[in-house]
């Protein structure tokens, strides 16, 4: 399929605005006709670029008087990126590039770029979360770790020991609490960067499941079984990463379930293209309602009196992404919830 210039800046996500030495608009795409309110690029076409491009900052001055790009130093090559607002109240982040045929001669061609502020927004208000959730977790424990370190600095002699040994015990626990917040926080910085490091090797997916659950069942009242069905075959994958994965999942179902939990370890069976195994998480809590299974994977996405952080899940679901595996929502027999993660007997997707 053969395409023109302008049919090819008309599938661009952004708006193209290109002007040239008479400070004419030479060319110009759809998208930008409709961000700043032309009927069509063909209207933009003819029109004196700080006509045309009706952009303000909060201060009220226009793009081409604030930045002035055919003028400055002969070296400058061209604008960063700023936030302009459209006269709808729409905010764009507009980039440009300045091109001259030499270093003695005037500017030729300015290239425009103008890119919706929603993007900018949405992570704006992601690292606004980012920073709000990271406050209010580290905030209780240093808050206990403080108070207690000042008693025992203030009260030594007139505390006995029992005393003492609690206030400790409690200071361990919070800086615990601590240590495995910035272990998650670190972990989504990895996982959304895609520097995730997997050290994959044939692993005995029963074996190391039955491990998780006598770790789980050595610190909890509640029950939780182990069911290995059949010959099930050795998976690929980060025996660490794995072992996180699937103890988040059952301490999961016991924080936020009720009665006993199930886990079950399986082959996948019917489906040649993904060999390996399935391990799957039940509880006998109230389940989770199929419109809020989604959400779950999102970043501090929390529900009810029992929540965290907020990023147990969105972490489970990268690792088991990271080693090519699917993890899914579902109901359980007794109408709780249903977690199954699916593991590759293949390489892992996220290894290096």
């Amino acid at each position: 399929m053969d395409l023109t210039a302008r049919a090819s800046l008309d599938l661009l996500p952004d708006g193209v605005v290109v002007a040239g030495a008479d400070h004419v608009i030479a060319v110009a795409n759809s998208e930008a006709a409709r961000m700043l309110g032309a009927a069509s690029a063909d209207e933009l076409v003819g029109r004196r670029l700080d006509d045309a491009l009706r952009l303000q900052n909060q201060s009220g001055d226009t793009w081409c008087d604030h930045n002035e790009p055919y003028r400055g130093l002969s070296t400058r090559t061209g604008v960063p990126e700023q936030s302009w607002v459209l006269p709808n109240g729409t905010e764009v982040v507009v980039t440009a590039r300045i091109q001259r045929p030499s270093l003695s001669e005037p500017v030729a061609w300015v290239a425009i770029s103008l890119r919706s502020g929603r993007g900018r927004a949405r992570l704006d208000r992601e690292r606004s979360d980012l920073v709000a959730t990271v406050a209010h977790e580290i905030r209780s424990p240093l808050t206990g770790v403080k108070g207690f370190v000042q008693a025992l600095l203030n009260r030594w002699d007139k505390l006995n020991d029992d005393q003492r040994k609690l206030m400790l015990t409690t200071v361990n626990a919070d800086a615990d609490r601590l240590s495995r917040l910035i272990a998650e926080l670190l972990d989504v910085a990895r996982i959304d960067t895609g520097r995730l490091s997997l050290f994959p090797r044939p692993a005995d997916v029963g074996v190391l499941v039955q491990r998780v659950v006598d770790s789980v069942n050595a610190g909890t009242a509640r029950s939780v079984s182990l069911e290995v069905s059949g010959d099930v075959p050795e998976a690929q994958l980060d025996p660490d990463k794995f072992t996180q994965v699937i103890t988040n999942l059952i301490e999961n179902a016991i924080r936020h379930g009720e009665g006993q939990v199930d886990v079950s370890v399986r082959a996948i069976a019917g489906e040649a293209d993904f060999p390996g195994a399935l391990v799957t998480v039940d509880d006998e809590g109230a389940g989770i309602p199929e419109e809020m299974r989604r959400r779950i994977f999102t970043k501090f996405w929390t529900h009810g009196q029992r929540g965290g952080s907020g990023l147990g899940m969105y972490i489970v679901n990268g690792l088991v992404r990271a080693h090519g595996g699917v993890l899914t929502i579902s109901s359980s027999p007794s109408g709780g919830a249903r977690i199954t993660t699916a593991w590759p007997q293949g390489e892992p997707l996220g290894s290096d």
